[in-house]
């Protein structure tokens, strides 16, 4: 059984994956004499850099996801396929998935990356990751779920246990989520829980590393700990955890944190498709691809974004897993797709790296450029507005804009709602 899909005498690319990469290439070659399919298992893109402001009832679902079809009402060589690939097979050039076969002239594999739990099963079952917009609905629930719990239980370790918010990554997630934590701590919890003890809700980041927002600059670092350490978060560096089993975060070296909850956001690996020779896969799930983001040893299979791994000058591990590299790689590809329908040579992928910047709050962010490097009030202007244009869709861009000029007058953004099934409540 084959996916329906028109037969034309176009050359197909198939796409997988609708993130950053994905969604950059769909629309370079909307108007290409290619037939596109992008395949997907949501029938949505979703803003991945928000994830954190839906977990803390900042932003309604809604205003950082946008419907593919949607985006490609109008481009009549765009095919959208909602699915899984469970496998390539190269040899036959096509895609194996639930619904039948896919066929292919070009793939581009752009599946990104999951959590990496490090080989531990129970921090795989008991954490909340953050990697889509579902797993951020349901840290939001956990977090009012708990607040409530903490208020019906007269046990006072249980209650210690609920109020407990522990973040395991240093990075700019586990940085962003730990600030926007802090100032839910200040701000809201007194005004809906006047009950709690609002010094008795603990927010813990643990990083591995001697520092926050590793491959940021010294003063970004520095800078970022001390915005969250004046919002009272507990940082704790040079800390590994070595499990958690629902009820207790244990750290090397025996140390105990009792905690409900605990947020993950210490790691990525690429997300995994069978097909492809072992010998292609890197140590971090990644595939390998050279300076034109083909596959080692194919001529037809490209990989971009997360899941790429282009070992260069100054990248000896690949580029860093984030946006622009994702969607310039794919602005490159695009071109060079295009370059092969013509009989043209390719152009290498260069990276030109913009700069990184992580938020910490209200007036505070840390911003990385080339030639400049900025903490505090600017630099999270600059962040706002970096990310507000990088938002799909005028009404993603205006409900966004909104909530944030209500929240930054106000701090009291009436999405504080627990959504579950009669299933999950049972």
């Amino acid at each position: 059984m084959r996916i329906n899909i028109p037969e034309t005498e176009q050359k197909r690319v198939v796409i997988v994956g609708g993130g950053f990469a994905g969604l950059t290439l769909a629309r370079a070659l909307r108007r290409s004499d290619y037939l596109v399919v992008l395949v997907d298992k949501n029938n949505y893109h979703q803003f991945q850099p928000l994830f954190y402001q839906v977990a803390t009832a900042g932003l309604e679902p809604s205003s950082i996801v946008y419907p593919l079809r949607k985006m490609f009402q109008r481009n009549k060589n765009i095919y959208i396929r909602v699915t899984e690939v469970k496998k390539i097979e190269p040899e036959n050039k096509r895609l194996i998935t639930p619904f039948g076969i896919l066929n292919y002239d070009y793939l581009v594999l752009a599946h990104g990356a999951d959590s990496n739990y490090f080989g531990n099963k129970n921090i795989e079952k008991h954490a909340i990751p953050m990697k889509s917009v579902g797993e951020a609905l349901l840290l939001r629930n956990r977090l009012f779920i708990d607040f409530e719990n903490a208020l019906t239980t007269d046990d006072p370790e249980e209650k210690k246990a609920y109020l407990n918010i522990v973040i395991v990554g240093g990075g700019a997630t586990g940085v962003e989520i730990a600030g926007a934590l802090a100032e839910m701590k200040q701000h809201v919890i007194p005004k809906d829980y006047a009950e709690l003890d609002v010094d008795k809700v603990d927010i813990h980041l643990i990083q591995g590393a001697p520092i926050l927002l590793k491959g940021m600059s010294k003063e970004a670092s520095e800078a970022a700990l001390e915005f969250l350490e004046k919002l009272g978060v507990k940082v704790q560096l040079n800390s590994r955890v070595e499990d958690y089993d629902g009820e207790h975060l244990t750290l090397k070296g025996g140390a105990k944190i009792a905690a409900k909850k605990v947020i993950w956001a210490a790691g990525v690996t690429g997300n995994k498709i069978d097909g492809l020779p072992a010998e292609v896969i890197d140590r971090s799930n990644r595939i390998e691809v050279n300076e034109y983001n083909q596959v080692i040893g194919t001529d037809n299979i490209f990989a971009v974004g997360d899941i790429a791994s282009m070992k260069s000058e100054g990248y000896k591990y690949g580029h860093p897993q984030v946006a622009q590299v994702a969607i310039q790689q794919a602005k490159t590809l695009a071109k060079n797709l295009k370059a092969i329908s013509k009989n043209r040579p390719m152009t290498p992928f260069i990276y030109k790296d913009l700069g990184s910047m992580a938020t910490v709050g209200r007036r505070r962010a840390v911003v990385d450029l080339s030639h400049l490097k900025l903490q505090g009030t600017f630099a999270w202007l600059i962040w706002l507005f970096v990310h507000l244009l990088q938002l799909i869709g005028f009404k993603n861009k205006t409900f966004v804009f909104i909530n944030w000029v209500w929240n930054y007058l106000f701090y009291d953004q009436s999405l504080r709602l627990i959504i579950r099934t009669k299933r999950e409540r049972e």
